[in-house]
């Protein structure tokens, strides 16, 4: 979760110009859901770089989910589910 988050506000302050970024975690059942919405000019594209894909690549070692929404003109948000014991 740390790294989901700290590579999603990375991401959003290094190319979104985002003024505003909004991190909520959430504990329902057994899955932890992370969720990071930046107010940036979004237009994600996952083959320019390694931020989302990298992302991606850790939660699914864990058996996780990644939704990543990014339209042109934003916003971005990156949601992940994460299995979580007790």
């Amino acid at each position: 979760a740390y790294f989901v988050v700290t590579e999603a506000v990375t991401n959003a302050v290094r190319h979104s110009a985002a003024e505003e970024i909004l991190v909520r975690l959430d504990r329902v059942g057994g899955v932890l859901r992370v969720s990071v919405r930046d107010d940036g000019a979004g237009g994600v594209d996952e083959s320019r770089g390694t931020g989302v894909t990298g992302i991606r690549r850790r939660v699914a070692a864990l058996d996780g989910t990644v939704r990543v929404e990014s339209p042109t003109g934003g916003p971005t948000v990156v949601e992940v589910e994460l299995p979580c014991g007790s």
